[in-house]
């Protein structure tokens, strides 16, 4: 009986027999009307890789760059949640460049922000309950078939994982840096050392800008003494150094960020002048100048 990966593999064509362009792997696009793109990713998932991801746009919205996030996490869609947004889409009949009528899915905007999300276009207590060529359909046309109408940046969250999402977006459209988030704990960390070697090890790599180490300071509400939770000097720094990669920023834990996020109240909208706020903003410098993004 033949394995599992023998099946799959018996599905694929030779390397080397065949041309790249006849085996019909897809060719990386821009995103059209969109100057650049970031990823923020997490090869584990409950890191606060979308929290981040969405703190991240409305950083670089509040700093006046034209911003909007794609939510690329089909099962689990968080952006409708951070952004308090559940309306339907609405669709615009625009000519393209082939001259025939093509309904484009107009975003979703909130505190400056342009969205799109899976979460927009089903029942928020509906599951997705598809198989792969349902979902990479489904994700061509988030990428594909969204009127940004010009965008200085578009942060991509990214699903947990390195399967067969991350493997199709990094195929089909050009991605100008990624952001690896994870925590301080060992688990976490061995996985982020998975999405780093991911993206590195791509056929054509995705640069990596940096990590964000989140929830590893904890201040005291009392004392306001910082404690440091997990060894994160001793896991995140250290994994930094082994890969040559730039620590971005270190986002604390704090009991309110929950209560934010299900309000739709994201920190650089609820608390602006925080310091954890004040965070994301040194985030946003440090992505843009590393994006060569101008206003």
């Amino acid at each position: 009986m033949r394995t599992l990966l023998q099946v799959a593999e018996s599905g694929l064509p030779k390397s080397g027999t065949i041309p790249r362009m006849q085996r019909g792997l897809p060719q990386r696009q821009r995103i059209k009307d969109v100057n650049k793109v970031v990823a923020v990713s997490s090869a584990k998932g409950g890191v606060g890789k979308s929290t981040i991801a969405a703190n991240l746009a409305l950083a670089f919205a509040r700093q006046g760059y034209r911003s909007g996030i794609l939510d690329t996490d089909l099962f689990g869609p968080s952006i409708p949640t951070l952004f308090a947004l559940n309306e339907e889409p609405r669709l615009s009949a625009t000519y393209s460049y082939a001259d025939s009528l093509d309904n484009q899915l107009i975003p979703l905007s909130n505190y400056g922000v342009k969205t799109m999300s899976m979460g927009y276009l089903i029942p928020e207590d509906s599951p997705v309950v598809w198989r792969g060529l349902m979902v990479m359909k489904a994700m061509q046309q988030l990428l594909h078939e969204v009127e940004w109408g010009g965008l200085d940046v578009l942060v991509l969250d990214l699903p947990p994982g390195t399967g067969d999402t991350q493997l199709s977006l990094t195929q089909q459209i050009e991605i100008d840096g990624t952001i690896i988030v994870t925590t301080p704990h060992n688990l976490a960390v061995k996985d982020a050392v998975k999405g780093i070697n991911m993206f590195q090890k791509l056929p054509k790599p995705v640069p990596i800008l940096g990590l964000v180490g989140n929830m590893g300071i904890y201040k005291c509400p009392c004392c306001n003494t910082e404690s440091r939770i997990f060894g994160y000097e001793e896991r995140i720094v250290k994994l930094a150094k082994e890969y040559k990669i730039d620590m971005l920023a270190e986002i604390p834990l704090s009991p309110e960020v929950s209560h934010q996020d299900y309000e739709g109240q994201p920190t650089v909208v609820a608390e602006p002048d925080h310091e954890r706020a004040k965070r994301y903003m040194d985030l946003a410098n440090k992505v843009a100048d590393k994006l060569s993004l101008k206003l």
